[in-house]
């Protein structure tokens, strides 16, 4: 059981809960340090090791290198799959399309949506992944470092999506580290990107009252995330009593989607999502320690843990 809870995204098989906590706890005592409290920063966190304040991560990336579940290869998926595969890489190229702040990136996912390149056109049963896989990489976005390294990540991403919500056992094993960890004394789960999606869910089977930090969330998405949430219909999760969102204006994950309108209040109660101003995480939009860092999050953090 712990008093924060945080919660990892995609492409993290390679990690450990140790490895995540000693890059997360830092920056989340940074932000709180930064909102101006020092005291509760160094109950968090001081001189290379943690606090008082227990803090746990809930770490579900190895079911991605799991036997049949690699992650990284395309060819073990099945059609349904490889389906999902394709909307959201349509997704995140139509985000790109209409908020991408890089002009060059705009007008690329602008033409790319419209028409495939001529390289995209793939042979045989998985060429429907290609046209959108083949033009996201293409994305500076995506390759700031060369479209190899771009194809790995947008792969590794899409696939890991993809198999949480086709996977029953990798769905249930994430939602139970989330579930593990929480206790009477929980008072913060901090996800971030897919695993804002895990704890989501996770969190309409908890009785405990805590408050909800998303960063970089895709719960937003319509059709290919928003649509799959479990339980119907989609609500603030009963055990919420506080739901603080936060996107870097340049997050094409996150799709820079107001999340109130898609989770009305639970029946009886009167907490909805709040999106905060957009952040700047510079270079890495997307990276959590830079979410955690700000300001803005300490003060969320802070709220959280006085209550």
């Amino acid at each position: 059981m712990a008093t924060i809870v945080l919660v990892h995204g995609i492409a993290q098989e390679q990690a450990a809960a140790d490895t995540l906590e000693a890059q997360w706890l830092p920056a989340l005592a940074g932000g709180v340090r930064n909102h101006g409290d020092g005291e509760l920063a160094d109950r968090l966190w001081r001189n290379g090791l943690p606090g008082e304040i227990s803090t746990r991560m809930a770490f579900y990336g190895n079911q991605f290198l799991a036997e049949g579940a690699q992650g990284t290869a395309i060819g073990d998926l099945d059609e349904e799959q490889l389906e999902l595969m394709e909307q959201l890489a349509e997704q995140w190229l139509a985000t790109a399309a209409e908020f991408a702040s890089d002009q060059r990136d705009r007008a690329t996912a602008q033409r790319l949506s419209a028409v495939p390149p001529p390289e995209a056109k793939a042979q045989g049963a998985k060429a429907a992944l290609r046209p959108a896989l083949n033009a996201l990489i293409r994305l500076r976005w995506f390759a700031p470092t060369g479209i190899g390294l771009a194809e790995k990540f947008v792969v590794r991403a899409l696939s890991q999506v993809t198999r949480y919500f086709t996977d029953p056992a990798i769905r249930e094993y994430a939602q139970q580290q989330v579930l593990a960890h929480v206790g009477p004394e929980t008072r913060l789960i901090v996800a971030h990107s897919l695993g804002s999606v895990v704890a989501y869910e996770a969190l309409h089977r908890v009785d405990q009252e805590v408050t909800l930090l998303t960063m970089g969330s895709p719960l937003g998405l319509r059709t290919v995330i928003y649509d799959r949430l479990r339980p119907k219909p989609s609500t603030v999760p009963k055990s919420v009593a506080g739901w603080h969102n936060l996107v870097d204006r340049d997050d094409l994950v996150a799709a820079h989607l107001d999340l109130a309108p898609y989770f009305p209040p639970f029946p009886g109660a009167d907490i909805a999502p709040i999106t905060e101003e957009p952040l700047d995480n510079g270079a890495s939009p997307h990276d959590s320690t830079n979410y955690l860092t700000k300001a803005i999050t300490g003060g969320i953090v802070a709220k959280a843990l006085a209550t």
